[in-house]
């Protein structure tokens, strides 16, 4: 398994070599964070990448970085909200490749009060 660190710059340029296609496995969609147990994540099927977990911060910030698309701030679950990978979730994000579809993943676990609960969003560049 990678270990790199994906930096803005270095996901930006991995995400710009490749495809932008429609899903076509059992992951569906995810355009924005959605929950996915992990006996519904095909672990055979994805190819980890690299994290964006930067591992000489202790306990990273739960700040997040929002833009305003088409007059309307965006929020975590905006399928157009910004990846910033020095922000809030995606700085608790693997990245993965999916074998089946050729995607890109972002995985992070959230945990509640009395849950952990798997997120996924489909990495992509989101036209300006």
């Amino acid at each position: 398994m990678s270990t790199e660190l994906l930096t803005d710059a270095t996901l930006k340029k991995a995400l710009q070599a490749i495809s932008n296609k429609a899903c076509t496995c059992a992951v569906g969609v995810c355009a924005a964070w959605e929950s996915l147990p992990e006996e519904r994540w095909p672990k055979a099927q994805m190819t980890h990448i690299g994290t964006l977990r930067d591992p000489d911060i202790d306990e990273p910030t739960f700040e997040q970085h929002h833009t305003i698309v088409d007059g309307k701030l965006t929020h975590y679950d905006s399928p157009d909200a910004p990846i910033s990978t020095q922000h809030f979730p995606y700085n608790r994000c693997d990245m993965h490749k999916c074998k089946a579809c050729d995607r890109v993943l972002l995985k992070y676990t959230e945990y509640g009060g009395y849950f952990v609960d798997q997120r996924v969003r489909w990495a992509r560049i989101i036209p300006a």
